[in-house]
């Protein structure tokens, strides 16, 4: 299939709800997972279905994004045909910019033009899930379709699966047409197109908010959506680091989470996500939260509902209290300490 699909990234969209996680960097590079970042899913899905093309699209704050995915490496899209690709939206007042932005694309169309690949398939950077885009393909060519829409539980997902000349056609000509968008043209009844749908049956979300984020993470502790998530023929990449196991010290307790490496914990942690580097006093306790890469929790902390950024810092004896409906975030970089209760 490699040599028939081209993947296209769109990574411009900015969620207001996200946005004390998405001050320095964009949506599609929010960590996820403890070792994860967004765009990691619907990469990964590319390249697990044998896409060897990939265009990234992003608009905002996309300098953590491009240090994330470097040269594609990780992904085996460092090649010398094909690849990864990064094309930035130019600085524009243009106020239209979403999932297959048509004018985001016609400033890159070469791109396209040069493509080898017949069909373009364009996906937004922030929904988790895995899907091999295979049967996908094969759908959408044996029902004569142009322009095929992947829904999930009848909702639209942000994916779309086009032919290419179509796609540049379509681009040359939305001054004419109106269509500004891909959603323009699937939401359009009286389209001269054969528009489809196509079903995604398995676990998906689309991270759009603070309370969506924190419930995705959550989910991951149920083995049962961890499974559909990390299968093994199927694996979510992302960009190696190479750093020991974390060490559990001595009155260290670890209940229901997911620990990466790197880190040194001598608390009590229970249902929680905790990423790389995170270091947790003696006597803490963290309950119920996302601790994000190298922060550090003092001594004697109670965290429950609780989002930590990343290299945030937790001074001895704080109490951080919230709850699961409405968790409470802490920005990057930030030095916290006494009581809150939200």
């Amino acid at each position: 299939m490699n040599k028939r699909l081209i993947g296209i990234i769109d990574a411009t969209t900015f969620h207001e709800e996200l946005k004390e996680l998405a001050v320095h960097r964009s949506v599609a590079a929010i960590p996820f997972a403890g070792r994860y970042r967004l765009i990691d899913f619907v990469l990964s899905n590319m390249v697990n279905s044998g896409v060897e093309s990939v265009g990234i699209f992003p608009k905002f704050q996309y300098r953590s994004l491009m240090d994330h995915l470097g040269s594609g490496r990780d992904w085996d899209l460092n090649r010398k045909r094909d690849g990864l690709f990064f094309f930035p939206a130019p600085n524009s007042d243009n106020p239209y910019f979403g999932i297959g932005s048509l004018e985001h694309f016609a400033d890159n169309i070469d791109y396209l033009k040069r493509s080898t690949q017949e069909y373009a398939l364009i996906a937004n950077a922030y929904t988790v899930f895995n899907m091999d885009f295979g049967p996908l393909l094969n759908y959408h060519i044996e029902s004569g379709c142009d322009v095929t829409e992947v829904r999930h539980q009848n909702k639209p997902m942000g994916i779309y699966l086009i032919k290419t000349s179509l796609l540049i056609e379509l681009i040359e000509t939305r001054h004419e047409t109106g269509y500004l968008s891909i959603k323009d043209i699937t939401s359009d009844i009286n389209s001269p197109l054969k528009l489809c749908q196509y079903e995604y049956v398995g676990y998906a979300v689309m991270i759009n908010s603070i309370k969506e984020y924190y419930s995705a993470n959550m989910d991951l502790l149920k083995p049962e959506i961890w499974q559909q998530l990390f299968i093994k023929e199927m694996p979510i990449l992302t960009k190696v680091k190479d750093e020991p196991p974390t060490n559990y010290l001595k009155g260290a307790m670890v209940k229901n989470s997911i620990v990466a490496n790197g880190g040194l914990i001598e608390g009590h942690v229970e249902n929680s996500i905790i990423a790389r580097g995170v270091r947790i006093g003696k006597g803490a306790v963290i309950k119920n939260s996302i601790i994000m890469q190298k922060s550090q929790i003092g001594e004697n902390c109670v965290l429950d509902s609780v989002i930590l950024d990343k290299d945030v810092r937790i001074e001895n004896g704080t109490m951080i209290k919230s709850s699961c409906d409405s968790p409470y975030v802490i920005r990057k970089g930030t030095v916290q300490g006494a009581w809150i209760n939200s």
